[in-house]
């Protein structure tokens, strides 16, 4: 009998397909079970979503580790096996500290992650007066990731586009290809960028897919590349790391001025209580319940 692939080794069949595939992003339990319902075939769990839920702060920087391996340890059951692709800012230090977070990633049922090569503290990719670390760094974080015994597919994201041009970006892409990366990402790449990676790469020999950013901190998403276009560019995976989220706020912000206004919800749109409680297993709960009360 063959063994079903690993959360990893799913997420590595989507790196290695021919197509374009969405990973929207979760931040709890239930929009991870919404998204799985929904058929996604991956998700991403964003640092920005993290320390807004569990911290209430921006991305600045606050948000550790062990925050957003402790967010994914809580959602990844209601994921029924579909992988995460999880944010891991810049590793948290050093290449020391890269590895150790890529092992505690992996505990907690993370399927990947994306190493970018900022500065810490960090600041969101879409903000200004970012800095990033020198190439060599940046390389020996990813590399030590790639090495820390895991399996964990290691996405290496570089931010040296809007800091330091095209040209640094690619080269930075080439080190994280030969330190043994499985894809790249280029913070805030064009399909013109894409291509240079991508004609880079393929000319060194170690042509690897991209992951492209879809996300509101960028400005509007409903302009942009299309899937063919991306996948020409050789992207395939497109992260939407906080639509989900800031939808849910913009619901909840509605209900509570609905109640607040009104006493009751009134018209608000949501789901219903049964819906909710059929998401999170009440059902095949209370059968089981019934199966081991006292007879």
């Amino acid at each position: 009998m063959t063994a079903e692939p690993s959360a990893a080794g799913r997420l590595r069949e989507l790196l290695a397909g021919s197509e374009v595939v969405r990973l929207p992003g979760v931040h709890d339990a239930v929009s991870a079970g919404l998204a799985a319902a929904a058929g996604a075939r991956g998700v991403h769990l964003s640092g920005a979503a993290v320390s807004a839920v569990d911290l209430g702060l921006p991305d600045l920087g606050f948000v550790h580790g062990t925050d957003i391996a402790r967010r994914a340890a809580s959602l990844v059951p209601a994921l029924a096996g579909v992988p995460v692709l999880a944010d891991a800012d810049t590793g948290y230090g050093n290449a020391l500290q890269a590895r150790h977070t890529a092992r505690s990633y992996a505990a907690a049922g993370i399927a990947g992650l994306h190493l970018e090569d900022q500065v810490a503290p960090k600041r969101c990719g879409h903000l200004g007066g970012k800095e990033v670390v020198g190439a060599e760094e940046a390389a020996a974080r990813v590399a030590a990731a790639v090495a820390s015994g895991t399996d964990l597919v290691v996405v290496a994201r570089t931010d040296a586009l809007s800091v330091l041009g095209r040209e640094e970006a690619v080269t930075r892409c080439r080190a994280f290809a030969e330190a043994g990366a499985d894809a790249v990402f280029v913070e805030g790449a064009g399909v013109a960028d894409l291509h240079a990676v991508a004609e880079a790469l393929a000319a060194d020999g170690r042509p690897l897919p991209q992951v492209y950013n879809r996300s509101e901190a960028g400005g509007p998403v409903e302009a942009g590349p299309d899937d063919a276009t991306l996948a020409a560019a050789g992207v395939r995976l497109v992260i939407h790391p906080v639509s989900a989220l800031l939808a849910a706020a913009d619901a909840v912000r509605r209900s509570y001025a609905a109640i607040l206004a009104d006493g009751h919800a009134g018209e608000v749109p949501r789901m219903s209580w049964p819906e909710l409680t059929g998401l999170v297993g009440l059902p095949g709960l209370l059968r089981d319940e019934q199966t081991y009360a006292h007879r």
